[in-house]
């Protein structure tokens, strides 16, 4: 016997005599509908799950509108007599069918999971297409269509908003105070902005963040000791906003010690101790990088998170206001070579002689992120130390 299942609607029309399309209600849909159609399991780690459990969480009231809608593929429809619900007949492969979810599975997965979690969604609701009587070659090409488009990234929804709008500002009068030209990528297939992910404005946000002495300060009692994480914004709000924004002077800085490694790494791998022998993990000498202010392309391809850590270490030179304790241009470069010959070299070459390629496990290693900060705290208490005993030489002489 064919299964039922039932749909609360508020409305529903005939699009055409084997369609209907209703407005559903969320939080009575069934979530136990077969995927038999649908050419891919839902996945509860992806980005579309993440992105669809979000909007329907946060404001269900506005889900409709938000989303797509889902796809679904029965053998009969019945409406009640007040066209207030739909009795869906559904013919499994069992039974001979090829009935159920043709598009849609992360949203139904969503729908259950933010039930168990006893969300309200009584103000939800869904567009639901209801194909009738489709052949399982007919179900299955809607199903391929439908799953081959491209989810809109996070980015771009955020760039859509205008939250980017207080970046934009201030690289553009960056850009005519310092005679330079920035090329960030704000959303998907931007025309005019390098592929490259250094490119991207998530990269910048992660520049900046890695010089936030006060959120990243392994001395206090915090669990955020190091900004290893790779998470990036999908809303901003205004207290992130305001903290950002007092961020910001410092990328001009982050960009160069960026740029300054990759220049010292080009120049290792341009002149390797082996002939024709990369030594630096994941460094591919067949690919090349592009950074966002940069005026050149290097002949090496880098993970995005490659100078990260160097860049976080320069923290320690910060006070509280962001200001720098010495100097940035008395110790930048010396400091940046101590920590590429001490360390960072060295930890490369260890994970190339280990098999392993770094890419993000770079952002999940702890101890390089605290060596760094450590050796700049050292570094930071030596260079003090020689101005204490500069200026008391000094004092001394005036006395004599």
């Amino acid at each position: 016997m064919p299964k039922t299942w039932s749909l609360k609607v508020d409305s529903c029309f005939d699009a055409n005599p084997h369609c209907i399309i209703a407005t559903a209600h969320v939080d009575t849909f069934p979530t136990d509908l077969p995927l038999e159609p649908n050419i891919r399991e839902p996945n509860r780690k992806s980005a579309t799950y993440k992105q669809i459990f979000d909007s329907l969480t946060t404001q269900p009231e506005k889900f409709f509108e938000r989303h797509s809608g889902i796809v679904l593929c029965t053998n009969k429809v019945k409406p009640n007599k007040n066209k207030t619900s739909l009795e869906l007949e559904i013919l499994e492969a069992c039974e001979g069918g090829s009935d159920g979810i043709i598009n849609g599975g992360h949203t139904v997965l969503a729908f259950e999971q933010a039930k168990n979690y006893k969300y309200d969604l009584s103000l939800a609701r869904v567009k639901v297409t209801i194909h009738i009587g489709l052949s399982e070659e007919s179900a299955k090409d809607i199903a391929l269509s439908s799953n081959t488009t491209a989810p809109v990234d996070s980015r771009s929804k955020v760039n859509a908003r205008g939250d980017y709008e207080f970046i934009k500002h201030y690289l553009a009068s960056l850009e005519r105070a310092e005679d330079r030209k920035f090329r960030v990528a704000y959303y998907q297939n931007q025309s005019g902005a390098p592929r490259n992910a250094q490119c991207n404005v998530n990269h910048l946000f992660k520049l900046i963040n890695c010089l936030d002495r006060n959120r990243y300060n392994p001395d206090a009692n915090k669990r955020t000791k190091h900004p290893t994480g790779t998470n990036t914004p999908s809303h901003i709000t205004d207290t992130e906003r305001e903290r950002l924004t007092l961020l910001l002077p410092l990328l001009p800085k982050a960009l160069w010690i960026e740029q300054r490694l990759y220049e010292i790494v080009e120049e290792h791998i341009s002149n390797p101790r082996r002939k024709g022998v990369n030594d630096l993990a994941s460094i591919d000498t067949r690919k090349n990088t592009l950074l966002l202010d940069s005026k050149y392309s290097f002949g090496f391809g880098a993970p995005t998170d490659l100078a990260l850590p160097i860049i976080a270490s320069y923290r320690v030179f910060l006070d509280e206001n962001y200001n720098w304790i010495i100097p940035f241009d008395e110790f930048a470069e010396d400091f940046l070579q101590h920590l590429w010959v001490n360390y960072y070299r060295k930890y490369l070459v260890s994970e190339k002689i280990a098999g392993n390629t770094v890419g993000t496990r770079i952002c999940r290693n702890q101890e390089i992120w605290e060596s760094l900060y450590i050796s700049a705290q050292s570094y930071l208490n030596q260079h003090l130390m020689k101005m204490v005993n500069s200026t008391k030489r000094q004092e001394l002489t005036l006395t004599s």
